[in-house]
């Protein structure tokens, strides 16, 4: 017991993460996921909207700490509302309720006066792309019939990306993937990711999605591209406020935006991929 006390402590030293309390949370998160897909796919979009409104709060309180005060009861009407509207509206509800939302944010920090607007309107307009804009496309995806697959394929492609770039970068990594944004992250973890989602996307896709395994694997290329970089965004945020984790709701993870960062990414690429797919199918060319 003291030797695998000992590994677990050296694994999670390297990795920044405690282990043990990540899987269980991930797996938590999975299950919640699935069942509410499986039971009411409505439920999931309500989910969706309780996690994005946990994120702006975190995000609020983590401005606030560097002096940047953003109107967080607009923003949190505001991302019920993109997420309604995309749940009942689909994309074109998505992109009218975002146009009405950011005017209206502007004009209600009118009241504060000229001081430190452009900061604040700023901060505030990446509040509202960054959660209920981006998180809109998780729901997107969840919106068809087919939505169990669909949300379940973008799990698995998500999961592989950010499991086994944590696992191969713990067993392997010695060279920075870009150490000035997230010293944890390795070439080798990007490596590992990379060769996994695009295994485990042809896999999802051939079983889950009953499509070419090819298109899976171009999938996961492009979920590894876009989870990074959602990753390594949410560190260049955390760093330049000098913060570790934006919350500590979710043990091994950090906060809800420490768990959303690559998701939010990921999640427009796979909803338009898939809609190119779908589109391409329906006109005969795949």
């Amino acid at each position: 017991m003291s030797d695998l006390h000992s590994i677990n402590e050296a694994i999670n030293k390297r990795a920044g993460r405690k282990l043990l309390p990540s899987i269980a949370v991930s797996l938590s998160l999975i299950a919640l996921v699935w069942f509410a897909l499986a039971y009411q796919r409505a439920i999931f979009a309500l989910v969706v909207t309780i996690a994005v409104v946990l994120g702006i709060r975190e995000l609020n309180k983590a401005f606030t700490a560097i002096d940047i005060h953003i109107p967080l009861w607009s923003l949190t009407t505001a991302a019920v509302g993109l997420c309604a509207a995309t749940w009942f509206g689909g994309i074109s509800g998505l992109a009218v309720a975002t146009a009405i939302a950011f005017p209206c944010l502007l004009v209600l920090l009118l009241p504060r006066g000229t001081v430190n607007f452009v900061k604040t309107a700023s901060a505030s307009a990446l509040a509202l792309v960054y959660l209920p804009f981006l998180a809109g496309f998780l729901i997107l995806l969840a919106r068809p019939s087919n939505g169990l697959e669909r949300v379940m394929t973008f799990v698995v492609l998500v999961g592989c990306n950010d499991t086994f770039a944590y696992l191969t970068g713990v067993l392997f990594g010695k060279h920075p993937l870009a150490p000035k944004i997230s010293p944890k992250k390795t070439i080798e973890g990007l490596l590992g990711s990379l060769v996994f989602t695009i295994a485990g996307g042809a896999i999802a896709f051939h079983y889950i999605m009953g499509a070419e395994w090819w298109l899976g694997a171009l999938a996961g290329l492009l979920t590894v591209f876009t989870a990074t970089s959602g990753d390594l965004i949410e560190s260049a945020l955390k760093r330049d406020m000098a913060i570790k984790d934006m919350g500590n709701l979710l043990p091994g993870h950090g906060g809800i935006m420490d768990r959303l960062d690559s998701v939010l990414f990921a999640a427009p690429a796979l909803w338009l991929a898939l809609e190119i797919v779908h589109r391409a199918q329906d006109s005969g060319i795949l």
